[in-house]
């Protein structure tokens, strides 16, 4: 029987996960289908098959050890294809779904989502105005509140929140934060609060409009910071997903809070290599990456590892280490500006340019 069963992370973003496994040669399973389970035994495990047979095929056994599935996870699941998009899934010690993918698939995956961060660059323009239009209007109805927030998720490159996560660990985004967390001074907006794994935020914004703006808000009552006033005179909260749902309908296409962080990470990437326009050698180039990934990491509040597989387009570094990053930029950034993306600001027509060009260059090497 066919469940509703929500995408795991990743496949969100792709709109047919089942055409798109099947491009990637690969089968789209759910772990509610009748896999592998694995049982301890002393010191070992032993991996069970549905029918309650023991798994003793050395080519299975074998990719199962390649997947690596930590012996802390529970309630492992591990799928019987091995073409199977999604590998395994378990619980981890704080007993968070985790999941391996099949190769493939993250590869197939991360495709799709830096073809995202194309169009996602292009409907800036279309955002920004959006935005501008809704924080001029009267009171504090819902688009005026979900445009602050999304003002702030580009100004500040700030987590858009989780609410099971805040319950749960108080750990805090945008659209979790309570009246305690803001202070206010004259036209300076700061936030402190505990973020995502424990880490500490202050990040302050600069701006007098927003300041009025958040000061209104944080007077209404009730503890979460970000409000609007319904249609009934009450104040009413604001969510994540209320926050996507107004970055859909303003720009057209599914687009998250998520698309702003990896945007912005990579145009930071970008103006960061710039800075380390020349190198001697393949080893210089490869510690100013790092460098810079650093630099970017810290601004985003992640690690680097983390930074550079998830918020980092890696056309960027690559256009950097084989010397085309400029010539890349500057052959159509000037086009990007002329063809009415006049919102955009110089270093991200360069990256808009940049990833077209490597887009374009990838597509026509698959041709020959």
């Amino acid at each position: 029987m066919k469940r509703d069963t929500p995408a795991a992370p990743g496949e969100a973003a792709l709109s047919d996960p089942t055409a798109a496994a099947r491009s990637a040669g690969l089968r789209y399973v759910h772990d509610y289908q009748p896999g592998i389970t694995r049982r301890k035994r002393g010191k070992h495990f032993r991996y069970v098959a549905a029918d309650g047979h023991a798994i003793k095929d050395a080519d299975t056994l074998a990719r199962i050890k390649s997947l690596a599935i930590p012996p802390a996870w529970t309630k492992v699941w591990i799928c019987v294809h091995p073409r199977g998009h999604l590998q395994a899934t378990g619980r981890d010690a704080r007993g968070r779904k985790q999941y391996r993918y099949h190769p493939r698939w993250r590869s197939h995956r991360d495709e799709s989502k830096y073809h995202r961060l194309l169009g996602f660059g292009k409907a800036l323009p279309a955002i920004r105005r959006a935005v501008g239009a809704a924080l001029q209007l009267p009171g504090l109805p819902r688009e005026k509140v979900l445009a602050t927030i999304v003002y702030l998720l580009e100004a500040t490159m700030m987590r858009i929140g989780n609410e099971e996560y805040a319950r749960a660990n108080k750990s805090f985004g945008l659209t979790t934060l309570h009246d305690r967390h803001v202070r206010l001074d004259g036209s300076k907006v700061e936030f402190r609060f505990r973020g995502k794994s424990g880490v500490h935020h202050a990040v302050a914004v600069e701006d007098r409009r927003l300041a009025n703006i958040i000061r209104r808000i944080r007077d209404l009552p009730g503890q979460e910071l970000f409000q609007y006033i319904g249609d009934d005179g009450l104040p009413h909260a604001i969510g994540s997903a209320d926050v996507n749902d107004y970055l859909h309908s303003i720009a057209g296409e599914d687009y998250t809070a998520k698309d702003f962080r990896t945007w912005s990470g990579t145009v930071l990437a970008a103006v960061a290599l710039r800075e380390y326009e020349k190198f001697d050698s393949e080893a210089q180039a490869k510690r100013n990456v790092v460098q810079a990934v650093e630099a970017v990491a810290k601004k985003l509040g992640n690690t680097p590892t983390i930074c550079r597989k998830c918020y980092v387009h890696p056309s960027v570094i690559e256009c950097y280490l084989d010397g085309t990053m400029l010539k890349a930029a500057r052959s159509r950034a000037k086009q990007q500006l002329q063809d009415g993306l006049h919102a955009l600001r110089p270093e991200e027509a360069a990256v808009l340019a940049l990833l077209q060009h490597r887009l374009q260059a990838s597509a026509a090497s698959d041709r020959r």
